[in-house]
């Protein structure tokens, strides 16, 4: 099966977070037809190949989001456009799905002369929900991680995190028309708006700066009331020398309404450019520094196990109309996984004997 055939097979299956069970079901076929014990907890499959540490894990997931408005062909159905394969997932991240595949189809074939790989392909990544980090404590231990998202292949040895914040301005009620007996919460928020709009914070070597955005605000009861309450909620997109519990703290302490953290899980994440994954995913892609990657992904829940993001595909493409990888991209991507396991395997074992 070539990557292109594989491709488009996985592309067809709508795998919308939360019902990824048909691809799941397909891909725990190919994996077993190919001779891998796999092992499966609700639409997360897993298996491993070689023995002994050095242990690296490739994880990539199954699902997709939901299809947007402006498709120009039906999202759920693949085709290729001259050497586009256009459809819903085939950029993020089945691309890098069936890259990660069939560099495993090569490892079982022919297994590692040292250390272990672990192919995890993961559901609801982009929600959040019952994906990796339900499974990780069952993968056994691990030296380092590839997630694979559509970076063109570049290398990223950083990534940004998301703190949610909830800022509730309190006011008290009153008649428009007597509104002086009343303390009116949009008016309140309106000033910490201004605060928020003008916060800024150390910027990252990879990553650049963070800003606080306000991207919901909901308040007030009717036309001729003065509000007694505004809710902001406020998205930071946040970098590994922030930390979130400190962030939260300092917003408390700057801002005049109520601070509440509504989601602080997606962790930014950085890994150490002179560690073997990121040198040995360096010198597979034929680059000579890595990058850092604005987006969220499972990297946020790998706790402190080293990582880098890479994949074939373009993150630009990422939950839009008309999203596609081409075949070069997809063969890329391939070769990369398939020359970045053994490269990484030596140089974790070199070092471990060398100290």
């Amino acid at each position: 099966m070539t990557p292109a055939e594989l491709l488009h097979e996985l592309v067809a299956l709508p795998s919308v977070s939360g019902h990824e069970a048909a691809i799941a079901n397909t891909v725990q076929a190919l994996l077993e037809s190919w001779g891998a014990p796999v092992r499966r907890q609700g639409h997360n499959l897993w298996a491993e190949v070689g023995q002994g540490a050095p242990r690296l894990l490739l994880n990539s997931h199954l699902d997709t989001v939901p299809p947007c408005a402006g498709w120009s062909s039906d999202p759920q159905v693949p085709v290729w456009q001259g050497e586009r394969l256009v459809g819903l997932g085939a950029n993020d991240a089945k691309g890098c799905v069936t890259a990660m595949l069939l560099a495993f189809r090569q490892l079982l074939q022919t297994p590692p002369a040292e250390g272990t790989v672990v192919l995890a392909l993961t559901a609801e990544e982009e929600t959040g929900g019952q994906g990796l980090a339900t499974i990780l404590d069952q993968l056994g231990p691990l030296d380092a991680a590839i997630v694979g998202e559509p970076t063109g292949l570049q290398v990223c040895a950083a990534q940004r995190g998301m703190l949610l914040l909830r800022v509730i301005a309190h006011g008290e009620g009153a008649h428009v028309a007597h509104a002086h007996l009343g303390d009116n919460a949009i008016h309140k928020a309106a000033k910490d708006i201004t605060k928020l709009a003008q916060l800024r914070f150390e910027p990252h070597p990879l990553l650049g700066e963070t800003r606080a955005q306000v991207t919901q605000v909901e308040g007030g009861l009717a036309r001729n009331q003065v509000p007694d309450a505004c809710t902001l909620f406020v998205d930071l997109r946040t970098t590994p020398n922030l930390d979130h519990a400190e962030l939260a703290q300092s917003f408390a302490a700057e801002l005049e309404g109520e601070v509440k953290v509504h989601s602080a899980r997606y962790h930014p994440k950085a890994t150490d450019p002179t560690h073997p994954i990121v040198k040995a995913a360096l010198k597979a892609a034929g680059k000579a520094s890595p990058v850092g990657s604005a987006t969220t992904s499972d990297w946020a829940f790998l706790g402190d196990i080293p990582a880098v993001k890479v994949g074939p595909g373009d993150t630009h493409r990422s939950h839009r109309p008309d999203e596609w990888i081409s075949k070069a991209e997809l063969e890329a991507g391939v070769a990369f996984y398939q020359a970045v396991i053994p490269t990484y395997l030596a140089l974790a074992a070199r070092e471990v004997v060398h100290g």
